[in-house]
C-alpha cells in the first residue's frame, strides 16, 4: 500500500507541480551559474548509493566549502535559494527520487556516506526501509540550521548531538511505521511549511 502511494502521489505531484517546477528552474537559471537541479549522492535503502535530487540553492561548487548547511545566511546560499529552502521547496524534485523507488514520501531523511560511515550497527537498521523526503526528525529539526550555527563546532555538534537524536527518532518510526502514522507525518510537515 505504501509503494502504491507513492507512485500514485508522486505521479500527480509533478504533474500537477510542473507549472512551479518551470517557474522555480527560470529564476533559479537567472539568479546564479549552474544546473537548475542538484544531484547528491545519498545512501538509501540496503546501504545503497542513488543520486537524489533538488533544485540547486547554493552556488556551483559550494559543498566544497562543507556538507552542512549554518545558519539561515549562509553565503554559499543565492538569493532565489533563501527563498526556495525556507518554504522546502528545493526539496520538490524528490518525488522523481520517490516515483523511481529511490525513496518514499515519508521515511528517515537519506544521508551521505560520510556521515552513514559512523553510523553504529543499531543505527544502520534505518536503511532497512526507503528513506522519505520528510520525517519526523527533519520536522523537529526543522531549524536545524540556526542551531548548528549557535555552536562553536557544528559539524561536531552535529555528528555527536544532532545526528544520534534524528537517529533515535528515525529508529522509532522504522520500527513503529504505519499507514495512518505516515499520513500523520505529511500533515504535520505541510503545517510546519505553511507556519514557517
Amino acid at each position: 500500500m505504501k509503494r502504491i502511494f507513492d507512485i500514485f502521489f508522486s505521479f500527480w505531484g509533478l504533474l500537477l507541480l510542473s507549472p512551479l517546477f518551470l517557474v522555480l528552474a527560470v529564476w533559479i537559471s537567472l539568479d546564479s551559474r549552474g544546473s537548475v537541479f542538484y544531484r547528491q549522492l545519498r545512501v538509501g535503502r540496503g546501504n545503497r548509493d542513488f543520486r537524489l535530487i533538488k533544485f540547486r540553492s547554493m552556488r556551483t561548487d559550494a559543498d566544497k566549502a562543507g556538507l552542512i548547511t549554518v545558519g539561515g545566511h549562509d553565503p554559499r546560499i543565492t538569493r532565489s535559494g533563501y527563498f526556495i529552502r525556507k518554504y522546502k521547496l528545493d526539496e520538490l524534485p524528490q518525488l522523481i527520487n520517490v516515483l523511481k523507488g529511490d525513496m518514499s514520501l515519508v521515511g528517515p531523511r537519506p544521508e551521505v556516506r560520510k556521515y552513514v560511515d559512523m553510523y553504529t550497527p543499531e543505527q544502520l537498521h534505518v536503511l532497512d526501509v526507503r528513506p522519505g523526503i520528510t520525517d519526523e526528525a527533519s520536522i523537529r529539526y526543522r531549524n536545524e540550521n540556526e542551531l548548528l550555527a549557535t555552536a562553536d563546532d557544528p559539524e561536531c555538534f552535529y555528528i555527536e548531538t544532532v545526528m544520534p537524536d534524528k537517529l533515535r527518532i528515525n529508529l522509532q518510526y522504522v520500527n513503529n511505521h504505519s499507514f495512518m502514522g505516515d499520513i500523520g507525518i505529511i500533515m504535520l510537515t505541510l503545517r510546519a511549511v505553511f507556519t514557517n
